[in-house]
C-alpha cells in the first residue's frame, strides 16, 4: 500500500465533505458536554483547508499536511484548532520532502499525530477525549505493519480499533477539557471529538479502498 501526494489531497476533499455534512452533528454532541462549537468549528477549518487546496496540487507530502495543520490552528476555533492543527503539523513534519508514503511510512506519521495530539492537549487514554480514539488507531495500524499483515487489512482493524475507542467515551467520566467541569454528569455522552476523529480515520480508509469520496 502506497499512500501518493494526490491520495492526501483526495482524503483532505472527502473529511472536508463529511465534516460539513455531519456538522450539526457534531455539535450536537458538543452541546451535551462542551461548548457546542465542534462542528461549526471544524467545518470553518476545513472549509479554509479547501481553499488553499489548488495551491498544493503538485507538493510534497510533508508541505500539505504541515499547510492543513497551520490553517487549522489559525481557522478552527476553540481546542480542536490547536489539537487538529498540531497533529497535522507533526504528521507533516515526519513526513517532509515525501511524494509518497509505505505503510511504514505511514504508520510514523500516524503516530507523530498522536504525540503532538497528547502533548498539546496532556491527556492520556481514558479522559474522554479524541486520543480515546486516535491512540487505539494508531497502535493498531503501527502494531499490524510492524507484524508484516497486510496493509489494508491493518487499516481496516485500525479504523474498526478507531471506533470501539469512541464508543468507549459514552461511559467515561471526563477529566480533561470543558466536559471535566460537568463530572459526573458528563457520563452518557460521546466525545465529539473522538467522533470527529474517527470520521477522519474512516475517510482515510475509503480514500485508501478507492470507495466513493461522497
Amino acid at each position: 500500500m502506497q499512500i501518493e501526494s494526490d491520495c492526501v489531497l483526495k482524503f483532505l476533499e472527502v473529511v472536508a465533505a463529511r465534516i460539513k455534512e455531519q456538522r450539526d452533528y457534531l455539535t450536537e454532541l458538543d452541546a451535551a458536554i462542551g461548548d457546542a462549537d465542534h462542528g461549526v468549528n471544524l467545518d470553518r477549518g476545513f472549509s479554509a483547508v479547501m481553499s488553499k487546496l489548488p495551491t498544493l496540487t503538485g507538493r510534497d507530502i510533508g508541505s500539505i499536511l504541515r499547510t492543513v495543520g497551520t490553517t487549522l490552528v489559525s481557522t478552527v476555533g476553540g481546542a480542536s484548532g490547536p489539537l487538529y492543527g498540531t497533529a497535522f503539523i507533526r504528521a507533516g513534519a515526519a513526513t517532509a520532502d515525501r511524494f509518497q508514503l509505505s505503510s511504514y511510512e505511514l504508520a510514523h506519521a500516524l503516530e507523530a499525530a498522536l504525540q503532538g495530539v497528547e502533548a498539546r492537549g496532556k491527556a492520556t487514554r481514558g479522559e474522554k477525549t479524541m486520543v480515546d480514539a486516535i491512540a487505539p488507531f494508531v497502535e493498531t495500524m503501527k502494531e499490524g505493519i510492524e507484524a508484516d499483515e497486510d496493509p489494508l487489512i491493518a487499516l481496516r482493524k485500525a479504523v474498526a480499533a478507531c471506533e470501539e475507542g469512541m464508543r468507549a467515551t459514552i461511559p467515561m467520566r471526563a477529566t480533561r477539557g470543558r466536559a471535566s467541569y460537568l463530572g459526573e454528569r458528563s457520563i452518557g455522552h460521546q466525545d465529539s471529538g473522538a467522533t470527529s476523529a474517527c470520521l477522519m480515520a474512516r475517510a482515510l480508509l475509503d480514500v485508501v479502498e478507492g470507495r466513493d469520496a461522497g
